[in-house]
């Protein structure tokens, strides 16, 4: 999918973007939520696509059989095998340093569940790589992406996760009953 296909699909289905669009590094995690639906999935991906970027995501390796993992793929995805001795925070900062540019989406919920106790491998994944988080909300409210701030890890998880979900606060979910920040 070009950059212009998905701006007309993103038109098409009146949704848009703001914030920090034009500094996004071409290497950073993307801090993604909320996370309560299937669609923003796909969503993420038109977008991505739409300001030319081209962003990975990590999903479950028991999503890749086939034909799946040819569609997976395609879309920059990255199976993730969880029963490796080595840590998925060391497997994805390898990426960083192998792939230039490279950027990941990551939801923090980890689920489309509510779930009030965001992970933190993003986080992790971020500090060990040496790479910035962009902080990117789904606001179906308004119908726009918002790549709100490019946040520089501290090292102080506990301060830094506070600050991060801060951003969230105002962002409406497609399942509003299922977003949690608190």
């Amino acid at each position: 999918m070009t950059k212009r296909i998905s701006q007309f699909i993103l038109k098409q289905i009146d949704w848009k973007t703001a914030g920090h669009i034009d500094n996004i590094p071409d290497k950073c995690i993307f801090c993604v939520a909320p996370h309560t639906s299937n669609w923003d999935l796909l969503l993420g991906l038109i977008v991505y696509k739409s300001v030319g970027k081209k962003a990975s995501f990590l999903i479950k390796k028991d999503w890749f059989f086939f034909p799946m993992n040819l569609i997976f793929r395609a879309l920059n995805g990255i199976p993730v095998d969880r029963s490796k001795k080595m840590s998925l925070t060391e497997q994805c900062a390898q990426l960083f340093e192998k792939y230039n540019p490279f950027q990941l989406a990551i939801t923090p919920e980890a689920t489309r569940k509510p779930n009030a106790e965001w992970k933190r491998g993003f986080y992790y994944i971020a500090l060990k790589a040496n790479v910035p988080i962009v902080i990117v909300a789904l606001d179906y409210g308004r119908k726009v992406v918002d790549f709100k701030e490019i946040f520089i890890p501290t090292g102080d998880a506990d301060a830094d996760m506070i600050k991060i979900k801060s951003f969230y606060k105002d962002a409406i979910a497609r399942h509003p009953e299922k977003f949690l920040i608190d």
